[in-house]
């Protein structure tokens, strides 16, 4: 199959890495604004240069990845749904939940696929965990543990337009204790501070944040979040039940030291990277996202599923701006 990417970013460029490594895929047609980029990833990649997301089409590609900036979103995926040809779009939809609804509303009822990147759905330990709930093997779930710790902030100008850390960082925690739990999110209540970069605080963000999640079957969810983790890049799950407790993320490259005597786990390079944490992930969601063009699956992780991520990162925004509970049918539209 031939898959266009638009963007070609950090994060793009690393899909198109990926991308040319799958045997599913034949050939990339790549574009992004800055003509150099283009030029770069296209002979890396040997992937046909274009110079606008309208020739990624016309090229007759069979897929598109849309790497591009958050406000290129919303265009860029009805652009491919008038096309007819499914999409994989990183997170979010759009900048706010009323611009993804509008989205939603179009992709519904279209007959094309629409995948939104939450990578952590296709990370084998969280998906060991969602099996685990499924099987029933962890009894009643009672308490679910979340974290997002970044090495170190995002620059001031993204800060700037990323709508908070719940909508930019906590979305993925999120997203993923409503996917391993398979229960939905009812009411909020969440807190932050400022302990470091002053540019945090003067986009009216905090750099550190936790929230409490309660789950329509009274299951809670903590999680926690900052943008200071100076040992790395730490992403853990846990979920506790009323059979077995389990942990992801419990593994030698866990950016945590231990004091107890004795102790060596961790033994391993922390992780200091998202990209080096979820590296295997990000291969199997793309690998997902070919057969959703194949036409052998159905989008892993839909629209809809982002717009929910999305309204409880608003909640949590509220809740921390009015210093209360927030109700998630307060923010639903």
């Amino acid at each position: 199959m031939r898959i266009g990417i638009m963007g070609l970013g950090r994060i793009g460029a690393f899909h198109a890495e990926t991308l040319a490594g799958l045997d599913a895929v034949d050939s990339l047609v790549v574009t992004d604004p800055v003509a150099a980029a283009t030029a770069s990833i296209a002979e890396r990649f040997g992937a046909r240069a274009v110079d606008s997301p309208e020739a990624v089409f016309a090229a007759g590609v069979d897929g598109v990845v849309i790497a591009a900036a958050t406000d290129a979103h919303p265009e860029l995926i009805l652009a491919a749904v008038e096309a007819g040809v499914p999409v994989f779009c990183e997170k979010p939809v759009a900048r706010s939940v009323e611009e993804s609804l509008q989205v939603l509303r179009a992709v519904e009822g279209s007959g094309v696929e629409v995948q939104i990147g939450y990578n952590r759905r296709f990370d084998a330990g969280c998906a060991a965990a969602r099996q685990a709930v499924v099987s029933g093997e962890l009894g009643k779930l009672h308490t679910v543990r979340s974290t997002t710790l970044d090495p170190a902030p995002p620059p001031a100008a993204y800060v700037a337009v990323s709508g908070g850390i719940f909508r930019d960082c906590s979305v993925h925690d999120f997203d993923i204790v409503r996917w391993v739990t398979g229960r939905e999110v009812v009411e909020v209540y969440a807190t932050g501070g400022n302990r470091g970069a002053e540019y945090i605080r003067e986009a009216g963000d905090v750099d550190t944040a936790s929230s409490l999640l309660t789950l329509d079957d009274g299951t809670i969810a903590v999680i926690s979040n900052s943008r200071h983790n100076a040992r790395g890049y730490d992403v853990r799950l846990e979920l506790h039940g009323m059979k077995d407790s389990i942990a992801v993320g419990l593994e030698d490259r866990l950016p945590l030291r231990s004091v107890e005597p004795g102790a060596t786990f961790p033994a391993g390079t922390p992780h200091d990277f998202f990209m080096d944490r979820f590296a295997d992930a990000y291969r199997a969601e793309l690998t997902a996202f070919t057969e959703v063009v194949a036409g052998t699956s159905p989008s892993p992780c839909t629209v809809a599923d982002a717009v929910e991520a999305g309204r409880i990162a608003d909640a949590c925004t509220l809740s921390l701006h009015e210093h209360r509970p927030v109700r998630l049918d307060e923010v639903r539209k």
